[in-house]
């Protein structure tokens, strides 16, 4: 394997690895608003999961573009 290859590969694994954090953002949320909590501990949960989906967000897009630059060099 190349060291593009490993690119490639890494880049994928971070894009699943975001991936998988948007899918527990998407859970923890909807578990939240079924639990039917008050506003202000709604607002502080929503909080944290916004944080952590930014960061999901993050690492999708920098998984991608690892994954398009490592084709473009391959």
């Amino acid at each position: 394997m190349t060291v593009f290859d490993w690119l490639i590969w890494g880049g994928a694994a971070l894009t699943l690895a975001g991936v998988a954090a948007l899918i527990w953002c998407i859970a923890t949320v909807a578990r939240a608003r079924s639990a039917g909590l008050d506003d202000a501990a709604l607002r502080e949960r929503m909080r944290r999961v916004v944080a952590v989906n930014m960061a999901a967000l993050g690492a999708s897009m920098i998984g991608l573009m690892a994954v398009i630059a490592g084709i473009m060099l391959a």
